[in-house]
């Protein structure tokens, strides 16, 4: 399974729809987890960070095309 962290893209939103520390365990289950580089820059999570919990950085496209997709906010248009 895949999940993918897209970076949020609502003006003012610094949230992340998961932590280093979530993306860990789950990469420790055996799930893997791609994320949008800067997903978590608001949030003050740097993307070595998610890279330390198990996590592939990828552009936002490759994020979109998961199996699951985490969002803390709802989906744009596009």
């Amino acid at each position: 399974m895949i999940i993918g962290i897209p970076k949020e893209t609502l003006t003012g939103e610094r949230r992340v729809a998961l932590t280093p520390d979530a993306v860990g365990r789950l990469v420790k289950a055996g799930v893997t987890v791609k994320v949008e580089r800067g997903a978590g820059t608001a949030a003050s999570y740097p993307d070595a960070a998610y890279e330390a919990a198990g996590a592939e950085l990828t552009d936002q496209s490759t994020a979109w095309r998961s199996d699951i997709v985490t969002k803390v906010q709802r989906p744009g248009a596009n």
